[in-house]
């Protein structure tokens, strides 16, 4: 029998560990959520505060430190943090797309640049970058190979096998970046496959169509990957699991969260309305790719917030009873602190959004 539209909401927020915050440490907390994502150095600690019982800012920086979460382009050719032992089985599922988000791409392909001379560069980069290198001093070591290094930068940073490297506060990551060589190799159809059964324990019962949004890897490698799998992958008409998978009661609490810009839960499927009405998506995701920091009520967007004075401002989509209010303030509380260690006005560059009108049915600063 098919999982009801409301187990689907509670099967995902049980496996994101939105459903109660766990005692985990945070290398283990990244992993059994798959990946993070990063645009915004911000946003991994905020969708970390989101799952970790008690979690100290530290205690990412440190994790981000020694290795055992790092920061690197993957998904969706976009910034993830991941744990350092996944990253290699993860870049080579996504390098195809990676190299082909660069090389395909008519800047490159208007550019007198070649591939071949990229994929030698990828050697002399790997050689280069053994210790922390800036983008300046990769695109120096470049000029002596290629007529146009900023190009070739361009891109290599996308699909090179490189980490980004913790450069400083207040979340581990500022601009100019540093990049690390991060040596790693895995077959690519046995690393899809491990992205297939690591997406399902993330995120699961899900579809192929999900697992291409949230990868945007194409249909041939997924249904490769899939059948390759056989039975190690449970199929309910159509949304695949991991055998002897559990799902949620329909009835168990989905308490109030504060989700961070881009939290992947909000990103992993093809039919978002899992999580997010259908007529509140425009208000969340933004025509330019943003999705802005949200309200999660019983288990879906109900609103947006940003850090204003004085505390989190919320904004709710429709009207909210005192209880739920409540709730959301005693997150917001908690939230003001962490973010008053270390930057109360974080996703500032982001406040456009809210100058060109957030239609609301209520508006409170908790």
């Amino acid at each position: 029998m098919s999982p009801t539209a409301r187990q689907l909401n509670r099967a995902t927020l049980d496996r994101q560990l939105l459903l109660r915050r766990a005692p985990l440490s945070v290398p283990e907390t990244v992993r059994r959520v798959l990946a993070l994502q990063a645009q915004d150095p911000a946003s991994p600690y905020l969708a970390l505060w989101n799952r970790i019982d008690g979690l100290d800012a530290a205690a990412v920086d440190r994790a981000f430190a020694d290795g055992s979460v790092v920061r690197a382009t993957l998904l969706r050719v976009t910034l993830h943090a991941v744990h350092g032992a996944d990253w290699p089985g993860l870049h080579a599922a996504m390098t195809p797309l990676l190299r082909a988000a660069r090389l395909a791409d008519y800047r490159w392909r208007e550019s007198d640049l070649t591939n071949a001379e990229a994929l030698a560069a990828l050697g002399a980069l790997a050689d280069f970058a053994t210790e922390p290198r800036s983008g300046d001093e990769i695109k120096a070591m470049l000029a002596d190979r290629v007529a146009d290094p900023a190009q070739m930068w361009w891109a290599l940073r996308t699909f090179a096998p490189l980490h980004y490297v913790p450069n400083g506060g207040p979340w581990s990551f500022r601009h100019p970046a540093a990049f690390l060589n991060a040596a790693g190799s895995a077959d690519h159809l046995d690393s899809v496959g491990m992205l297939v059964r690591r997406y399902l324990s993330a995120f699961g019962p899900a579809s192929i169509s999900d697992i291409m949004a949230f990868t945007r890897l194409n249909s041939a490698r997924i249904k490769a990957a899939v059948a390759a799998l056989g039975d190690d992958l449970t199929n309910h008409d159509g949304l695949l699991d991991l055998p002897g998978a559990s799902l949620p009661p329909e009835d168990v609490p989905a308490p109030p969260r504060l989700l961070p810009m881009w939290d992947n839960v909000l990103l992993a499927y093809a039919d978002r309305t899992r999580l997010i009405p259908a007529a509140y998506r425009p208000h969340v995701v933004r025509r330019n790719g943003d999705v802005l920091p949200t309200l999660l009520v019983g288990g879906y967007v109900a609103g947006v917030w940003r850090p204003v004075e004085g505390g989190i401002e919320a904004s709710a989509f429709h009207p909210l009873d005192d209880a739920t209010w409540s709730a959301l303030s005693a997150e917001a509380r908690s939230l003001s602190t962490f973010l008053t260690v270390r930057d109360p006005r974080t996703y500032g560059c982001y406040r456009h959004w809210w100058e060109k009108g957030i239609p609301s049915a209520e508006v409170r600063v908790l």
